[in-house]
């Protein structure tokens, strides 16, 4: 049934993409359709942004415009440009230290050459003049090797603020890779490396963890009724419920269209389905209000799966299971939160039929 109905759902947005692509008269390029398909999905909220905009000031999307967008927002080398930057960045940086830093070196080597000789020279020296002369001689490569080692603290102060401004560059285009823009949640990448890093470690302690995942009932609805925007604010809703019923170890994750999942570390059947039934209430508690016109929209619901891992499983399976517990809420008739167990009584009363 889970299969059916994402076939459903995707079929849609894939039909989606095409009507918009005949509207602009646009070529049917794999990237046209990735666009518009994201944009019908309601994936990314820069590009919905941006799509939106530009119909907006001129009713339509070029080819150029919509290659430009996909550039922008969706191409998989779009983060290459910043990175490249930031690394040649901190190349040309490391390079200036290690100059520095060699001048540096020889500035000492030649300062302790000085002193060396200096040192030998004064042992048989019986003229004041001429230990006058050596010691002004000292004088000076000291004051040399003084200034030498002030511009050498001086650029290592430098080099570290420079260092420290790139590290914060490439934190933002970690984040920027990671977080879901609309939400602020993590995204499937996210999920993804995460779900493999906690199998692991629950692997090697022992311990199990837990995973949700939910859907916002009657989604496209909101969409097809009230539009994009409206369908933005739905999902910044739930996300706020997942955000507030979730602990720091907890990774909330926007997994798809209207879907979120949230991995649970160290945390049993029994506390996950009450964090499930904790989000499910929370989002259903909040009335939705329609910015634009103040109009009152009604209360939004999701359907809550929850599975938990067991020993030596794929990402895949424990993932295939949460969302099958998903799926039997909205069977069961929406709003409610279903675990892998009742997957297993269900297993075993139509055996018995």
């Amino acid at each position: 049934m889970a299969d059916e109905d994402d076939h459903k759902r995707t079929i849609k947005y894939g039909e989606s993409a095409l009507n918009y692509i005949k509207k602009n008269v646009l070529p049917a390029y794999p990237r046209s359709y990735e666009l518009w398909y994201t944009y019908s999905a309601g994936y990314n909220q820069g590009l919905n942004r941006a799509v939106n905009d530009s119909i907006k000031q001129n009713g339509h999307i070029s080819t150029d415009e919509m290659l430009t967008l996909y550039g922008r927002f969706l191409s998989p080398t779009r983060l290459g440009d910043p990175l490249d930057e930031v690394g040649a960045k901190v190349s040309k940086e490391v390079e200036e230290l290690v100059d520095t830093l060699k001048l540096s070196a020889d500035a000492t080597s030649d300062y302790g050459s000085a002193l060396e000789q200096v040192g030998e020279k004064i042992k048989s020296v019986t003229d004041a003049e001429k230990l006058q002369i050596y010691v002004t001689h000292l004088v000076k490569s000291t004051q040399n090797a003084v200034s030498s080692n002030r511009k050498l603290e001086s650029q290592l102060l430098e080099s570290k603020k420079h260092i420290e401004n790139l590290q914060s560059s490439l934190e933002a285009i970690r984040y920027e890779s990671l977080t879901d823009e609309l939400t602020t949640l993590n995204n499937r990448k996210h999920f993804e490396n995460s779900i493999e890093r906690v199998i692991d470690q629950s692997l090697e302690s022992g311990r199990g963890f837990a995973l949700i995942i939910t859907d916002i009932d009657h989604f496209k609805n909101f969409n097809d009724t009230y539009g994009h925007q409206t369908g933005d604010q739905v999902l910044r809703l739930v996300a706020l419920a997942v955000k507030q019923n979730v602990k720091s170890q907890d990774i909330a994750c926007r997994y798809g269209g209207e879907e979120f999942a949230i991995i649970l570390p160290n945390t049993n059947l029994e506390e996950a389905q009450k964090i499930g039934e904790a989000i499910r209430l929370a989002v259903m508690s909040k009335e939705l209000v329609k910015r634009s016109t103040g109009e009152n929209l009604g209360r939004v619901t999701i359907s809550v799966g929850v599975a938990t891992f067991q020993d030596k499983e794929s990402a895949q399976t424990i993932v295939s299971r949460a969302d099958k517990a998903m799926y039997a809420a909205k069977n069961a008739g929406r709003n409610l939160v279903r675990t892998e167990t009742d997957l297993e009584e269900d297993a075993s009363e139509q055996n018995v039929a």
